[in-house]
């Protein structure tokens, strides 16, 4: 058959608004003779969707710190009436002042409604006889502790997650590696901060006494644990402090699996072909602070009782000069002999109302700025 006789009926395209997405390619054209038009197959371009969602931020080590702060003092400062509450129920000095609502017996439904009721009843009976600011003692110290030790606790977490993903895990996340990271960084958190932790603590369970009380400030209590207990005073409570990364481990590792989800999910959608909008930027960053949330709640409840632990080995000593509890396992096992294994979750009512919404403002400003910064 000679060429001449060779018809070609071409289809005329409409044409199509390129913005690095289509590929013409002639290789995914077949090699047949009668094809009768050419359909453009649709690639991932170098800036698609997919590839901005799998893209990896680079965040200054600087941006976790200064972030970590803020978000730690912004959470502070909405919580400081609860953390005051929740000290107060953790300690044996005013444990026996709140009288028991509900018997031993009761179901867990009225004793958790109790534990609502006694803390709300709590910080109104501190408002009337203490007056306000009552409700706000420690604030000091606990913003002059929160705003280094969340800095320190998001930077040294950052930091380690680099280190063990590029050292030991070919640059890949996992659990190990948040896990580790996370232990690094409440350890490291623990130590440089444990003096202002006790000072608050000693701050918020002076109670006055015939219109004194023991520490006048900040700097008088530290004087004064200096003077009578030395140095090592001020690291009372460290051995429970330690015990309690585990809390935070469990927490990191918690609200990475979960973020780890709703990026899934966010994945998913753009590779669907469906541009984010605004008001997804804004559901999104909700639901990982929410998750935050979720992850203390969950951590609190399985590591809770180093919280009392910690709070009885900080405690002021008795008249006589020598402190009830001598170490770590004493105050567990004189806790649980005097009082029960249901002491040990003191407080943890108030700690909850606390700690959850807490953890919701500090990861939510922490994501804020991260976020703005990174962008």
């Amino acid at each position: 058959m000679s060429s001449s006789n060779i018809s070609y009926k071409t289809t005329v395209l409409p044409e199509i608004e390129s913005k690095g997405n289509v590929n013409y390619g002639i290789d995914d054209l077949g090699s047949d003779e009668d094809h009768t038009s050419v359909v453009p197959t649709i690639k991932p371009a170098s800036g698609s969707l997919k590839e901005k969602v799998n893209e990896k931020t680079n965040v200054a080590p600087w941006l976790h710190f200064v972030a970590g702060g803020a978000g730690g003092m912004a959470g502070a400062l909405f919580t400081c009436p609860l953390d005051v509450i929740k000290t107060r129920l953790q300690s044996d000095i005013y444990t026996s002042q709140y009288a028991k609502s509900t018997s031993s017996n009761a179901s867990i439904i009225r004793k958790a409604g109790a534990h609502i009721s006694d803390t709300v009843g709590i910080i109104m009976n501190v408002y009337k006889v203490e007056g306000p600011r009552a409700l706000f003692k420690g604030l000091g110290p606990n913003l002059v502790g929160v705003i280094p030790a969340r800095s320190i606790n998001f930077f040294t977490y950052g930091i380690g997650k680099e280190f063990f993903a590029s050292h030991f895990n070919n640059n890949q996340e996992s659990t190990k590696v948040h896990l580790a990271a996370a232990a690094c960084a409440g350890i490291a958190t623990s130590t440089a901060t444990n003096p202002i932790w006790l000072v608050k603590t000693r701050l918020q369970l002076d109670k006055a006494s015939n219109g004194s009380r023991q520490y006048k400030n900040s700097l008088d209590c530290i004087s004064q644990v200096l003077r009578k207990e030395g140095i090592p005073g001020l690291y009372k409570g460290l051995s429970a402090s330690y015990l309690g990364v585990a809390e935070s481990s469990i927490q990191w590792v918690l609200y990475e699996r979960m973020k780890s989800f709703i990026r899934s999910k966010e994945e998913k959608r753009a590779l669907s072909g469906a541009e984010p909008t605004q008001f997804d930027a804004v559901m999104s960053w909700c639901a990982t602070s929410g998750a935050a949330g979720a992850a203390k709640f969950l951590a609190s409840l399985i590591s809770y009782p180093h919280e009392v632990v910690r709070t009885r080995l900080r405690q002021a000593p008795q008249e006589n000069g020598k402190p009830k509890y001598t170490g770590l396992v004493n105050c567990f096992k004189t806790i649980i002999k005097e009082e029960g294994f249901v002491s040990m979750y003191s407080g943890l009512t108030p700690h909850l109302l606390r700690t959850v919404p807490n953890s919701i403002i500090m990861f939510g400003t922490w994501e804020l700025i991260i976020r703005l910064c990174s962008n």
